[in-house]
């Protein structure tokens, strides 16, 4: 791939991302942008974020279709991007170069002195996205990082992606279909590791290891939580040989709490403390200064769809969050419940139906923190229900625990059900990492009718 990229002349070629609106295609499209490649790119929904992509000058075709490759020199497809894709098969037929999504990234970190890697099931946006509020409160050249984060963060201009002349980046790094191996770290941060993927990885033992080649692949430092079982056996299991650095709750921990407790955090719930000690340990590690740290972690008011607060109409909030995993709808809805609000609304989107049916109980667990719940059909995204699963199983089982919780077949009544029945002082929080934040801004377009 790198060898691909140098042999283009930037003014003529043009490189084309299947599904450039995504959170891992859009942050790389930034990027190739400003070092001044030629881009096309093509996707099935209009959001925002294609809006902006189209406002850099890139064309996006809507949809994908053989003819929208024809006179590109390369594509670069994500993992979920299957091979009878049109635009693949016609990239086949006409002999275009096709790359993955991973490899340009693992290319572009290969480039950095100090590639910084944030791994883990859950919190790696967060923690990702705190590194680049910290890093750019710093002072002189390591303020000028270079960043690829999941989410969109105002310090970014509401973008998710940029570059810079330090030897400094920030990335987040996905375990998915092992994408992560293709990486350059010279730093790595291992936040967590819960069962997740696992229609990839099939057992834990299989996750596991998949991280412990990462933490193989990392050159200079590992900062790792050192409370999390499975992730201090990754690193024992590991042949890395370097500095170990570990946070956690613990005491025993190079990095606790106490490191943050003069920090007023912007971001809710106690596991962001334990993200902000993350962030702490890392930026520490690599020399920036206490002062920098506090600066930067008091000005992160959170990343897009992790929590985020996207308005308040006649005293009802609205939130969205990414949550998708029961440990994370988990850790979202303590942390709504924990503001005072009169009553938390989950309106939930389930995604794919290996997920849904393998944390079934879970997920209503989770769900039954919220005071209302409301279900979407579940999300297949690159999935066929093989499962024998709907949503009407995790509405019965949210009936076995006691929850009230109502399912609707269309975003439009969900919308509405919502609205009629929201009281001021409460609070609405969409959860789940498909198209339901949709709902959440139709739900304030309607308040504000």
């Amino acid at each position: 791939m790198e060898k691909l990229l140098n042999s283009l002349n930037k003014s003529d070629s043009i490189i084309h991302l299947i599904g450039i609106g995504g959170s891992g295609m859009y942050p790389l499209a930034q990027i190739l942008h400003e070092k001044g490649y030629r881009l096309s790119g093509s996707d099935n929904n209009e959001t925002d974020t294609l809006d902006a992509v189209r406002a850099m000058g890139i064309t996006v075709h809507m949809g994908h279709n053989a003819q929208n490759v024809v006179g590109v020199d390369v594509i670069v497809r994500s993992a979920a991007i299957k091979d009878d894709n049109p635009e693949i098969v016609a990239a086949r037929q006409s002999g275009i170069p096709v790359c993955e999504r991973a490899e340009l990234l693992g290319v572009i970190t290969a480039q950095y002195d100090k590639a910084v890697c944030v791994c883990g099931t859950h919190g790696k946006t967060t923690v990702s996205s705190m590194l680049t509020y910290v890093f750019m409160h710093t002072q002189g050249d390591m303020a000028d990082i270079s960043a690829v984060i999941g989410g969109k963060l105002k310090i970014l201009d509401g973008g998710s992606g940029r570059t810079g002349k330090s030897d400094v980046m920030i990335c987040e790094a996905c375990e998915y279909a092992d994408t992560f191996l293709k990486l350059h770290p010279n730093v790595s941060v291992v936040l967590n590791i819960d069962e997740d993927h696992l229609e990839y990885f099939k057992t834990m033992d299989n996750l596991r290891l998949s991280f412990t080649k990462f933490c193989n692949l990392t050159t200079d430092v590992l900062v790792v939580n050192g409370d999390d079982e499975n992730t201090m056996t990754a690193v024992t299991n590991s042949a890395f040989a370097g500095k170990v650095v570990t946070f956690g709750r613990g005491a025993d921990n190079d990095y606790t709490p106490d490191c943050v407790s003069g920090i007023t955090l912007k971001v809710p719930g106690e596991h962001n403390v334990l993200n902000a000690v993350a962030t702490f340990a890392t930026a520490r590690t690599l020399g920036v200064p206490e002062s920098a740290i506090a600066s930067g972690l008091e000005a992160f008011t959170g990343a897009g769809r992790r929590f985020e607060i996207l308005g308040t109409v006649n005293g009802i909030t609205i939130a969205d969050d990414y949550a998708h995993h029961p440990a994370e709808v988990t850790v979202t809805l303590k942390a709504a419940q924990s503001m005072g609000y009169k009553r938390v609304w989950a309106v939930h989107q389930p995604f794919t139906y290996s997920r849904t049916k393998r944390f079934l109980d879970e997920f209503a667990e989770a769900l039954a923190i919220a005071d209302k719940i409301t279900l979407t059909e579940i999300m297949g995204g690159r999935e066929v229900n093989h499962h024998e699963v709907s949503a009407a199983d995790l509405q019965e089982q949210l009936a076995q625990k006691g929850a009230q919780c109502e399912l609707f077949a269309t975003f439009d009544e969900v919308c509405a059900n919502v609205v009629e029945n929201a009281h001021p002082s409460d609070l609405i929080i969409t959860l789940g990492c498909g198209d339901v934040n949709k709902i959440a801004h139709m739900i304030i377009d309607k308040l504000n009718a």
